[in-house]
Order: structure tokens, then sequence, then C-alpha cells
């Protein structure tokens, strides 16, 4: 966002020329500026103070853009005579250029309190204002002059109007401003500072087709815009065009090589679109800000992503040494530790990431799965708990508890937390074939039976599930459906010597002994111990 003033010095109205004062202007008419100026210089350091010696010092030295000079010299004009408007603008023109703005805005004031109808004083101080950072006083001054000055025409009307918005823009005030620089660009669509701040106000705004519309005209003025491609960088993100905007970033980078958010955003755009690239980009942006704790991290995921696990570990450990508590860092590392087979090294980086942040969950349920495939079920119970307990709608963490529970041979615990899988997540069949399991193991055969039936019936067709839902059957007498059941799970597994055993006995105890005949020599061929104790 800017906004900027023309302001210049006005040559004063000199005498007929004499002497070196005379000299001066012959010269600088003949375009020998340097010579004139030495003219003058002379004549200040003979004692020639008139007010003519220090407006021409004063408007030769800004030519020659020796400011501070210049900025001497027009003081001495306005002690002289404090009532010259002109001396004080063509004074506070030179503190602009200096880069003096505060001062400059004063000498302004007196300009205006001399004659305040002197349109470009008031134009210029709210530009001062502006560059000061005073957006208010930047504002109330834009204001006085439309009021003094109401039928300014479209080319003094403009500056105007783009400092207003400049105003308001820096007191993100974002719609009145873009409200204003639309107004602008209604009048003069070529406005190159309208069209730019009106891409960084609808930026903010998130107006993103306001964005591309501005910034595709503005790059048409102007092929290499940086605020152009940094527009249409971000309507193309905000779109999920990331091809697009990767070639704007691209295009940004080249205009401007040392911008880090250029070569950050390239390198986002270009992870996004799965192009080796990235990891290009992001050290690029890592060299110039080395201390930034975010680069590394995406780095070290454009080189997971490609397969360079090394690389990656170890822009994760660069992260953690600019931040111990960069929580992504933390994360992707124990994930990469966890994909090395390091559960331990893993489950301390996850611990790490909770002391800082309680409430980060996936880190609590990851610890919870390595705490249970290595055996810890009382700590992977704890973990899982404390999951269910921040997110109670969460059936992974409850099936896992119940695992975990289960494991400890707490079964009111474990059945506790199946059922509640189950009523988060009906279609869980994990949570069904567990309860189904601890009823057996409980001897509550009617409730087993009635699981294994309601899974069978979603759809559950493992072996060994299909043969414990037939043994129960069996056990209950009901040996025709035990043998239904039998053969269901044959057909998935065909040498399944317990299930063919046990086939042949149901078809006994139907009178189909041929048949059980055959299935028992099956059985035994497939499993010979199965005949032990036959002959007792």
């Amino acid at each position: 966002m800017k906004s900027k003033s023309t302001t210049k010095p006005v040559p004063a109205s000199a005498a007929a020329p004499s002497g070196r004062f005379g000299r001066a202007v012959a010269l600088h008419l003949e375009g020998k500026a340097e010579e004139a100026l030495a003219e003058i210089e002379r004549a200040l350091d003979d004692g020639e103070c008139e007010a003519e010696v220090y407006a021409a010092a004063g408007y030769l030295r800004h030519e020659r853009q020796l400011y501070p000079e210049a900025a001497a010299a027009y003081r001495k004009l306005v002690d002289l005579d404090p009532a010259n408007a002109s001396a004080w603008f063509n004074l506070a023109a030179s503190l602009q250029a200096a880069g003096n703005w505060d001062n400059a805005a004063e000498a302004l004031e007196k300009c205006i309190a001399a004659d305040p109808n002197r349109y470009e004083a008031h134009v210029a101080l709210g530009s001062c204002r502006l560059r000061s950072g005073a957006a208010r006083p930047a504002l109330e001054v834009y204001e006085r002059c439309l009021r003094l000055f109401p039928s300014l025409d479209d080319a003094k009307l403009e500056p105007v109007l783009l400092g207003k918005a400049a105003a308001l823009h820096l007191q993100k005030k974002f719609t009145p401003a873009a409200e204003l620089y639309q107004r602008i660009l209604e009048r003069n669509p070529r406005c190159e500072e309208a069209l730019a701040n009106s891409v960084a106000a609808n930026i903010e705004l998130k107006n993103h087709r306001a964005v591309a519309a501005s910034a595709e005209q503005l790059l048409k003025i102007h092929p290499e815009s940086r605020a152009a491609h940094e527009g249409l960088a971000s309507a193309a993100f905000a779109a999920g065009d990331y091809d697009k905007a990767a070639a704007h970033c691209a295009a940004l980078v080249k205009i401007a090589p040392d911008a880090f958010e250029a070569w950050f955003n390239l390198g986002v755009a270009l992870e996004k679109t799965g192009r080796p690239e990235a990891a290009k980009a992001y050290s690029e942006a890592l060299r110039l800000r080395p201390d930034d704790a975010q680069v590394p991290v995406n780095l070290g995921v454009a080189y997971h992503e490609s397969g360079d696990s090394q690389k990656a570990k170890e822009c994760y450990q660069r992260a953690l040494e600019l931040d111990p508590n960069c929580a992504t860092a933390l994360w992707n590392l124990a994930l990469a530790l966890e994909q090395e087979q390091n559960p331990r090294e893993a489950e301390k980086l996850y611990t790490r990431l909770l002391d800082h942040s309680p409430d980060a969950l996936d880190a609590r349920f990851r610890v919870g799965c390595l705490r249970l495939d290595a055996g810890d079920y009382r700590g992977a119970a704890e973990a899982f708990d404390a999951c269910v307990w921040k997110r109670e709608d969460w059936p992974e963490a409850m099936l896992n508890a119940g695992i975990a529970y289960w494991k400890l041979g707490e079964l009111d615990a474990a059945r506790d937390n199946f059922e509640r899988c189950l009523r988060a997540q009906p279609q869980s069949s994990e949570a069904a074939r567990a309860l189904a399991a601890i009823a057996l193991e409980r001897g509550q055969t009617d409730e087993a039976a009635e699981l294994h039936a309601r899974l069978i019936q979603q759809g559950e067709q493992a072996p060994e599930f299909l043969y414990n839902a037939a043994l129960l059957e069996q056990n209950a007498g009901r040996h025709q459906e035990a043998t239904g059941l039998y053969r269901k799970a044959l057909a998935v597994s065909p040498d399944f010597a317990e299930a063919l055993w046990n086939l042949g006995i149901a078809l006994e105890a139907m009178g189909q002994g041929d048949e059980a005949q055959a299935n028992w020599q099956k059985a035994l061929a497939l499993k010979p111990e199965l005949g032990r104790g036959y002959f007792r």
C-alpha cells in the first residue's frame, strides 16, 4: 500500500540579474546548472544574503539532489521572510526528498497558514503524514482538502482520493479503502497505485475475485509488477490452483530474488503439486531467513515426500534447535522415527510435544499406540482414556482403550469402551468382535452368539470368526446352523483343520456319518494332533 507526492521546489521570482546572481541565472538558462550553483555558493561565501540568493541556492541544491543543503538554504529564506508560502513549500520539498517527513509536515503547515488555498501543500502534507505512519491526521488532511476544493478536476482529485484511501488502509479500514480504490479505477483504469493498493486491500478482505481482477489489469500495464504477481498468486492459492500459484511465485523470485515470502510460497505451491523443486525453493527461503523455525519444517516435509528421510530428520532437528517447542517439528520427527521402527525415541518426542501442548490429542493417541505395541497396557489405557476424556466421540481411542484393558484382564472396563465405540461408530466390526470374544471368555454364550450373528449379517467373513460362531451354535445344539457356518469358514480357508474336524462332529450329530468321516480324514491329514485322546 502506498501513496506518493510529486512535490518539487518552485522557482522564486528573481530581481533583475546582477553580479554573481545574474551570472548564475544566465548559466542556468544555458543549461549549466553546476556552474550556476558554483556562482551562488561563491555569492553566499562573499556574504550576499539576500532572499533571492537563498532561494537560488535552495533551488539549485535541490536540483543537484543535495537535499539537506537545499533545506538549509530554504531555512535561511523563511527566517528572512516568514510569510513566504513558496519558501515554506520549497523547504518542505527538500525535507521530503531527504526523508524527513515530520519536519516537512511542519513546513507545510506553515505554508498552508500563509496560503490556505494552496492545493499542492495540502496534498503534500497528507503524504508526509502517511509516510510518518500518522494515518488519522493524514485522513483529516485529505478530507479537509476535499472540503476546501470541492470541484477538483480528475488529475487533481486522484492523488487526494489515493491519499484518503491509503490513510483508511493504514487504519485497517479495508472495505472503505477498497471502495475508494475502485472509485479511482473507474475514473482511471490504468492508475498503478490504485491497482496495487486495491490488490493489497482485497487480499485482507479475502475478496479473491477483486484481487485477481486488479492484479490482472496491473500485470497488463506492468508485466513485472510485484504487487500483480503477489495478488494473482494469492488468488490462485485461494482457488486451490497450485500450478498457477507456482507460476506467479516463480515470476516473483525472478523480480525480487531476495524476497523471503516469494521463495517460501513457491515452495508451498510446488509441494502441493508434488514437484521435487519444492526443496530448492524452501532452501532459498531458509538462506534468506535462517532463524525461522517454520522453514526447515517445510523443507523437511519436502525431503520426506521425495523419499529422503535422513535429510528430512536433519531439517526437523534444525527446526527444534531454533525452537525446541515447535509442535510441527516434534510431530513430524516423531512420525519419521516411528516409520524407522524407533518407537522409544518417537514416544519421547510425542511426550515433549504434550508437555508444551497438553491438548495435542493426536500426539497423545500416538503415545497410546506405541505403548500398546510395546506391551505397556496400563500406560496405553491411560493415554487413550485421556483422549476420550477430551474428545468423547473418538471411536478409535475407545477401541484401543478397550484392547488395553482387555490385555490387562479388566474385562468390565474393556467392555465399557467397546460398547461406547459401537455407539459412536455402529459399523465397527473390531469393537463387535471384541465384545463377542469377551462374552465367550465370560461364558455368556447367548450374548456371544447374538453378536456373532449380527456381525455375519454385516458381512463379516473372517474364517476364524465364522468358526467361533459355528462353535457357539454347535454348543447350543443347533447343528444345522453350525454346519452352515463351518462350511462358510472352509469356503474362505479350505485347509482350516479345526473347522473340518468340528464340521464332522456336527454332521455326525445330524446322522450324516459318511460325510463326517470324510471331513475327519481331511482334518487329520492336515493336522494329525487333532486325533489325540481318540483312544481314551
